[in-house]
């Protein structure tokens, strides 16, 4: 755990074991703001061809130069906004793992700046390490100092990165540490300590309330599913918002069995409801002045001899029922619950999150989610808001012409299209079926997003990101404050 503090001493003279410091590229050669260090260091850094474009990293000692010993130089490009700030002080505190005490230098020149500093460095110190027995990944930064006269509180952003490390954490950890149940029963421990009311329905009683999704995904496996319902009030509180999360702890793809190359990151498959989860936690810690519900859909998609087949027609929490064409389609079945029961608590917006299908990644690639809803300023609004803490999004349509697509002989609607084009798209219409008629609603496909599979990069490690946490955490200080679509 790094502790942080925002500190409005001199960088030149604050005493700590790494003094990290922005640097702007431009035609004379890099240029921080701080003056003593481009003199002292100007010679340096050319040596070694630092040329300040935005994640650039050199590391000079300093030689008494300055009272800390080692400068961290950190690119910064011809500018940088918050989330420009935000990557380079994650780079930098990621690239001193094992240093005791780092202090960050960066341009914040106001409180959102130096909160944007503070929680880069924090995401960049994270670190996941439970596995580990060999001591060869090196602990974290355990003291970060911002070094700032903007003023401002390190407080949110050490909330916010603390939910997003337990989001990280929930991805990280492999599926045999981690079944519906097990998730359960952290959501109770942690949403318990948060404040947050908690309410786990088990398979019998899943079974008993007609959530057939979720009960026909999770039927496959020893581990049978589970529903999580976390809510947070505020007795000011004019607006509600419902969030629901798609948790497949481990998706195999049940009797569509995936490819073992598709399978080994499938532990990643309940980051929408750890988004979910983080993002709840979060807003009762802030005590936003919004309500708040969550919904953890938990199942884990395994093959065996009880578990769904193809062909196999599932009766919904919404009475619809629905032709299961593909067991590996297994996302949307459980959502379709969860956004009906949703409804049921009369929310003012529905977003559901999800890695929900590979087609995102085709279409979107794997740091931008895709945003589908039925409304077009709300689809608008929550790519803004995505897009405003950093968490790449992009807003795609519905078109009702691959409705059709979803037709089925013997049920309502079929879990698939026959085609393979528009999937990310025809998902998200599958979705809006279970929609109330008024009820605004959003789909976050984040498939991509949510696991690093390449190497680290800014604030993010490599494997759980944690992705749109921020984003569901911004939705509820938007409402909270009333700047909300």
């Amino acid at each position: 755990m790094t502790t942080v503090r925002l500190n409005s001493a001199d960088p030149v003279s604050f005493d700590t074991d790494a003094l990290v410091v922005g640097f702007v590229s431009g035609p004379q050669g890099p240029r921080s703001s701080i003056e003593a260090v481009d003199s002292a260091f100007e010679t340096a850094l050319a040596t070694v061809a630092f040329t300040g474009k935005a994640g650039e990293l050199a590391k000079i000692p300093t030689f008494g130069a300055i009272t800390a010993p080692l400068l961290v130089a950190v690119g910064l490009g011809d500018s940088a906004d918050q989330e420009g700030l935000r990557r380079a002080a994650g780079a930098a505190v990621r690239s001193l793992a094992g240093t005791a005490r780092a202090a960050l230098a960066l341009p914040a020149t106001s409180a959102e700046e130096a909160e944007a500093v503070t929680l880069g460095g924090l995401l960049g110190a994270y670190d996941y390490s439970r596995y580990r027995t060999n001591g060869e990944r090196k602990a974290p930064v355990a003291e970060l100092d911002v070094l700032t006269s903007a003023g401002g509180s390190a407080e949110r952003a050490s909330i916010v990165a603390d939910s997003v490390a337990l989001v990280r954490d929930l991805v990280n950890t492999p599926p045999s540490d981690l079944w519906p149940a097990k998730f359960a029963e952290i959501a109770e421990q942690e949403g318990g300590k948060a404040g947050l009311s908690v309410e786990v329905l088990d398979e019998k009683q899943l079974k008993e309330g007609g959530y057939g999704g979720i009960v026909g995904v999770g039927q496959g496996s020893a581990n049978p599913p589970r529903l999580v319902r976390l809510s947070y009030t505020h007795p000011e509180a004019a607006k509600t918002l419902a969030f629901v999360g798609k948790g497949i702890t481990f998706d195999s793809g049940g009797l569509s069995l995936k490819p073992s190359s598709a399978m080994d990151w499938m532990k990643s498959d309940m980051g929408g409801a750890g988004a979910v989860f983080g993002a709840l936690v979060a807003i009762a810690r802030l005590g936003l002045k919004v309500n708040a519900v969550g919904y953890l859909c938990l199942a884990e998609n395994l093959p065996s001899g009880t578990a769904t087949r193809p062909s196999d027609v599932l009766t919904s929490y919404s009475g619809k029922t629905v032709e299961v064409l593909d067991t590996d389609a297994e996302g949307r079945l459980v959502l379709m619950d969860g956004i009906a029961r949703a409804a049921e608590d009369d929310p003012d917006l529905i977003v559901d999150v999800a890695t929900l299908t590979g087609a995102q990644i085709v279409a979107l690639g794997w740091r931008t989610a895709g945003v589908m809803s039925n409304d077009d300023a709300v689809r608008e609004h929550v790519v803004e808001v995505a897009n405003s803490v950093g968490e790449g999004a992009w807003g795609m349509p519905l078109p009702e012409e691959l409705r059709k697509g979803l037709d089925s002989p013997i049920a309502d609607i079929a879990n698939l299209q026959p085609e393979r084009w528009g999937s990310m798209l025809a998902a998200g219409i599958f979705l809006k079926e279970f929609v109330p008629e008024g009820r605004r609603w959003a789909h976050i496909d984040m498939a991509g997003p949510a696991f690093n599979k390449g190497e680290p990069h800014g604030y993010t490690p490599k494997g759980g990101t944690g992705a749109i946490t921020r984003t569901l955490i911004g939705l509820a200080e938007r409402a909270a404050t009333g700047l909300n679509k």
